[in-house]
């Protein structure tokens, strides 16, 4: 591609993170996404997939498209693979049938040996979760965090997370999704945002 070739912005985003849940945990885990507009947040939606379920996938793509906001949507970025444990995305599924990117952002390199061996010893349904996330092939370092990225290029990727990164290195839409999360599951939002 020609270095002075134009990308895409992305200005209308929602970033989707999960409720904290106790390890021994079963059941249902809500999830909540928060909707942007450049820097300025514009709603919330919220839904529940289940704990190391197969659920996530559906319910994402019904919390985008049933919502006010679902037709004006450019972007959608996820806290991981996976939510409520092992509930893992189909990411390829996602963006097909919401017709935009997704880019999976994460503060730290993914330890795939661990995942996998996690998801085929101890998780119902674990060979076709792995098989969903080798088809989106290993995270890449960009702009301080680790991601995928469907739909995007690496450097579209790049100047979303670093328009939307102003607070640290996680960007808006997830570091919000996060602090929501965290906040209403717990009683209180903790840990690095």
């Amino acid at each position: 591609m020609d270095a002075n070739a134009r990308h895409r912005t992305f200005s209308h985003i929602v970033g989707f993170d999960d409720f904290p849940f106790a390890r021994e945990h079963r059941g249902e885990v809500p999830i909540v996404g928060t909707i942007y507009s450049g820097l300025r947040m514009e709603g919330v939606v919220s839904g529940k997939v289940y704990r190391d379920g197969v659920n996530a996938t559906r319910v994402l793509i019904e919390l985008v498209r049933d919502s006010k906001f679902g037709g004006h949507l450019q972007l959608v970025m996820l806290q991981g693979v996976a939510l409520a444990g092992f509930n893992v995305i189909d990411v390829g599924r996602l963006h097909a049938a919401l017709g935009v990117p997704v880019l999976v952002v994460a503060r730290h390199a993914p330890r795939p040996a661990a995942m996998r061996r996690a998801l085929l010893e101890r998780i119902p349904g674990g060979v076709a979760k792995w098989a969903r996330i080798e088809r989106l092939g290993p995270m890449e370092p960009l702009a301080g965090v680790h991601v995928q990225r469907m739909g995007l290029s690496r450097r579209e990727a790049e100047a979303v997370v670093n328009s939307t990164a102003v607070n640290g290195t996680i960007p808006e839409p997830l570091r919000t999704a996060h602090l929501i999360a965290g906040g209403l599951g717990a009683g209180q939002s903790r840990g690095r945002t």
